[in-house]
């Protein structure tokens, strides 16, 4: 019997039960997976759990908010990227050893790309011909700097973009700039009043605002305009249509939520528990996606 789960708080919005139950079902796969709310500063809860998924009683876990960096000390070893990263959004044994590793990553730059192939970050200006998507400003901007924040800039550095971090607690974003050493990465406050927006070509919100049941707030101030060439990409993933894309979308701008990294993390998640592979189609109809 395989006993998988997400640990977070809260766990109210999450899809993760529907995508890897219909996971365990499509690979014939006896199991479960369950939420595991712990709130964020019960971190005798998590050790607990954790000792669990040593213990073989639990297979494998998620993490979500609050708990991708709170994990770490309880944990053995920890994969390339969720080192660099200082993040964990996927915690499974190999022998006796607890590994946490990072799909996040991985899953965001495989739907970002894909989504960019198809929405390009710019809109051709009269008189001109459109050019070749490798040719456009990667210049990426990054709403919040949490776990999944790391995961996310650390992508894109990797894949040539220029990173602006933007976060109510700049100490927070400071840390972004010990952290990836090789990098020049800019800071700025939430309220973006202290920098040049019309570079901009992707901007990543990687905050819980907007998550339901909050599903009438947007971390984007109020009576700022969006760039006009950008890219609009909501880590958030329900609702299926958040405040920021819908707003971003009325100025006539592409824009998606997360679902799309959502099924590609889950996916590399679930071969990491059990060695085996999922096509992307049964994830995407469980979670009502045709």
């Amino acid at each position: 019997m395989i006993h998988l789960g997400l640990i977070g708080y809260p766990l109210g919005h999450s899809l993760s039960p529907k995508l890897h139950n219909a996971a365990l079902h499509y690979c014939d796969l006896q199991g479960e997976y369950s939420l595991f709310p712990i709130e964020p500063d019960d971190l005798q809860s998590l050790r607990r759990l954790l000792e669990r998924v040593r213990s073989r009683e639990i297979t494998g876990l998620n993490v979500t908010i609050p708990h991708k960096q709170n994990v770490i000390p309880f944990l053995d070893q920890l994969s390339g990227t969720a080192e660099v990263t200082g993040a964990v959004n996927t915690i499974y044994r190999h022998n006796e050893i607890l590994l946490g590793g990072n799909t996040d990553a991985p899953g965001f730059l495989v739907d970002l790309n894909r989504f960019l192939a198809t929405h390009l970050p710019w809109r051709a200006v009269p008189g001109e011909t459109r050019r070749h998507r490798g040719s456009f400003n990667k210049n990426a901007l990054i709403l919040g700097a949490g776990g999944s924040a790391r995961a996310v800039v650390y992508a894109l550095l990797k894949d040539g973009w220029e990173v602006t971090i933007a976060a109510r607690r700049l100490e927070q974003a400071q840390q972004f700039v010990d952290l990836f050493t090789n990098y020049r990465l800019q800071i700025a406050d939430l309220t973006l009043l202290n920098i040049e927006l019309s570079n901009i070509t992707l901007i990543v919100n990687t905050t819980p605002v907007g998550m339901i049941p909050n599903t009438d707030q947007s971390p984007w101030p109020e009576n700022c305009r969006f760039p006009t060439h950008a890219a609009i990409y909501d880590l958030i993933y329900n609702p299926f249509e958040t405040k920021l894309v819908k707003d971003a979308r009325a100025q006539g701008l592409s824009a998606i939520t997360g679902r799309g990294m959502l099924i590609e993390q889950a996916a590399l998640a679930f071969q990491l528990w059990t060695g085996k592979q999922v096509a992307r189609e049964i994830m995407l109809s469980a979670v009502g996606e045709s």
